[in-house]
C-alpha cells in the first residue's frame, strides 16, 4: 500500500541553514519581501536569492510557481527552490506550489521554509498528494522517490494541528488511488472485500454480504450483473459512528465493478484494459471512510459498495432479459454494458431500507457520456435537493475538485420507458448521463436528499492534474470529507 510522504513541522530557526544539504525551498512574498529565514538563506548564498527576487524572471512568475536556483554559491544544497506566494494565498495557489515542489527533481529530502505564510498546511498536503506513485507491480522502485519533508513555520503547533486531518485525508486519497490502479486479476470482488475489512482496525464496522444473503434480500438486479463471472458478487457495508448516538447517518454508495467487459453487449477491445477502474466509485467511498476513521470524524456515516464483475459467458444476463429489483420495479435489460445502474439500484434501496439515512450520495464511473459532456475536468452532479447539492458543490470548489450540476427531469424519464417492463436500463446515446441518473432516481425514496456523482471522467485521467499524476486521482475523497467535516457535531 502506498503511504504519503512523511512531513515534519518545526519552528523557524536560522541556525545551521547555511550548512544544509539536499534541497531547500523558501517561500518569498509576491511583493519580494523576505522573512528572517529567507534573509538568512540570502546571506548564506551571497545574495543569490535577493538577485533572483529582484529580477524580471521573478516578476513574471505567477503565484504558486517554483523556480530552482541550482547549486547556489555559499550553500551546500543542490537546489534552492524559490516559491512565489501571496502572503494570503488562495488554496489553489498553495496547492500549485506544493505540487510543483513534489514534481521537482532530486526529491530525496526537502526543507520548506514557509515562515509566516498562511495555508502552509495546504501546501504540504498538496505536495504529499502530488508525490504519489503506484509502484506495487514495479520490479524496481523509480528514482526520485520522495523522502521526508520538513516544514519550517513560525507557528508549528498551529500548522501541525491543521495538517493532521489533512494528512488523514491524503491517506484516504492514496488508498483510493491504489485500489483504482490495481489490475482486475489482483483486485477481485473477494480481495476487494478483504481489503475493506482492514478498516475494522480503525474502528469502522465492516460487514460483507455474500450471494446467498443477497438472494434472500432480493438484490436480483445486482446479482444479474455478476452472474456471468466466476467471481462472486458481494455487498460490503461499512459504518463509522463518530457522531451523536442515534442520529441518522449520511449514506455513501459506491459502484464496484472490478472489471467491465460490457457483458454480452461486449465493449470494443481497444481501451478495454482501462475498465479495471470501473470500481472507482467503491474505491472513493473506501477512501472517504478511511479518512473519517483516521481523523476520528464526529459524524455518522454508512458506506455501501456493490462488488461485481461483468463478464460474458453461458450464464451471463442477456439483452432482452427482464429483472425484478429489490424495490420491486421490473427492469428490461436492453444493454448489458449499462450494468452499473443495476448494481446501484439495489444497493441504494437497501441502504435506505436499513439505515433511513439523512441523505444519500452515490458515486460511479457510470457513463462515457459524461466524458463527452465534461471531459476529464469535472464530474457530473445530479441532485434532487438544491441545498444538498450546494453543500457538496461548495466543498468540491474549496478542494479544487471539478464538479458541474447536470439536469434531471421528466423528459429523461420518458426516454427510458419500457414497452414490457417498468423501466429499461438504457435510453441509448442521447443524454446518456442524464437518463442513467434518472434511472437511479427511481430508487430514491420520496423526501430523501440525494446526489449522484458520475465520476467516469475524473476517476482516472489520461494526463496529470494539479495534485495527481496521470491515472487514478482519488477524486471525491477530499470534497466529501470536507462536506462531512462542515456538518460535524461537537
Amino acid at each position: 500500500m502506498t503511504r504519503p510522504v512523511e512531513i515534519k513541522v518545526i519552528g523557524t530557526n536560522t541556525e545551521g541553514l547555511a550548512a544544509l544539504e539536499g534541497r531547500v525551498a523558501v517561500v518569498v512574498g509576491a511583493d519580494g519581501k523576505m522573512d528572517p529565514v529567507a534573509k538568512t538563506l540570502n546571506r548564506a548564498s551571497k545574495g543569490a536569492l535577493a538577485r533572483f527576487v529582484g529580477s524580471e524572471a521573478f516578476a513574471k512568475m505567477k503565484a504558486g510557481q517554483v523556480q530552482a536556483l541550482s547549486w547556489p554559491a555559499g550553500l551546500s544544497v543542490d537546489s534552492l527552490d524559490v516559491v512565489k506566494l501571496e502572503r494570503r494565498p488562495t488554496p489553489e495557489e498553495a496547492r500549485k506550489a506544493g505540487a510543483a515542489l513534489a514534481k521537482a527533481k532530486g526529491r530525496a529530502a526537502l526543507l520548506i521554509a514557509a515562515g509566516p505564510m498562511a495555508r502552509a498546511d495546504e501546501l504540504a498536503a498538496a505536495l504529499a498528494l502530488r508525490a504519489y506513485e503506484f509502484t506495487d507491480h514495479k520490479s524496481e522502485r523509480p528514482e526520485g522517490t520522495p523522502g521526508a519533508v520538513t516544514l519550517m513555520v513560525t507557528k508549528p503547533e498551529v500548522v501541525s494541528e491543521a495538517l493532521a486531518p489533512r494528512m488523514a485525508v491524503v491517506d484516504g486519497v492514496f488508498w483510493t488511488r491504489d485500489l483504482v490502479s490495481e489490475p482486475a486479476n489482483v483486485l477481485t470482488t473477494t480481495s476487494f472485500a478483504e481489503r475493506l475489512k482492514e478498516l475494522s482496525g480503525l474502528g469502522v464496522s465492516v460487514e460483507v454480504l455474500d450471494e446467498p444473503e443477497l438472494e434472500k434480500l432480493g438484490m436480483r438486479a445486482l446479482l444479474a450483473v455478476g452472474q456471468g463471472s466466476a467471481s462472486p458478487s458481494k455487498v460490503v457495508v461499512m459504518q463509522w459512528n463518530g457522531g451523536t448516538k442515534g442520529e441518522a447517518p449520511l449514506a455513501l454508495i459506491g459502484k464496484g465493478v472490478v472489471f467491465d467487459t460490457g457483458g454480452i453487449s461486449l465493449k470494443p477491445a481497444v481501451g478495454m484494459e482501462e475498465m479495471t477502474m470501473d470500481m472507482g466509485g467503491a474505491g472513493t467511498v473506501a477512501g472517504v471512510m478511511k479518512a473519517l476513521a483516521l481523523r476520528k470524524a464526529k459524524a455518522n456515516v454508512v458506506a455501501l459498495v456493490g462488488l461485481v464483475e461483468n463478464m460474458p459467458s453461458g450464464t451471463a444476463t442477456r439483452p432482452g432479459d427482464v429483472l425484478r429489483s429489490m424495490k420491486g420495479d421490473t427492469i428490461e435489460v436492453v444493454n448489458t454494458d449499462a450494468e452499473g445502474r443495476l448494481v446501484l439500484a439495489d444497493v441504494l434501496w437497501y441502504a435506505q431500507e436499513r439505515f433511513e439515512p439523512k441523505g444519500v450520495i452515490d458515486l460511479a464511473t457510470l457513463t462515457g457520456a459524461i466524458i463527452i459532456a465534461l471531459g476529464h475536468d469535472k464530474a457530473g452532479v445530479f441532485a434532487n435537493d438544491d441545498a444538498f447539492a450546494r453543500q457538496f458543490m461548495k466543498a468540491a470548489e474549496h478542494e479544487g475538485e471539478g464538479a458541474w450540476r447536470m439536469p434531471l427531469g421528466g423528459y429523461y424519464h420518458d426516454i427510458i420507458k419500457s414497452r414490457i417492463a417498468d423501466v429499461k436500463n438504457s435510453g441509448g446515446r442521447p443524454a446518456g448521463s442524464a437518463t442513467a441518473a434518472v434511472f437511479l432516481e427511481r430508487f430514491i425514496k420520496p423526501g430523501v436528499p440525494w446526489i449522484h456523482l458520475d465520476i467516469a471522467g475524473v476517476c482516472s485521467t489520461p494526463g496529470e492534474t494539479t495534485v495527481a499524476p496521470k491515472g487514478a486521482t482519488g477524486w471525491g475523497v477530499r470534497a466529501l470529507d470536507r462536506m462531512i467535516a462542515e456538518t460535524e457535531t461537537e
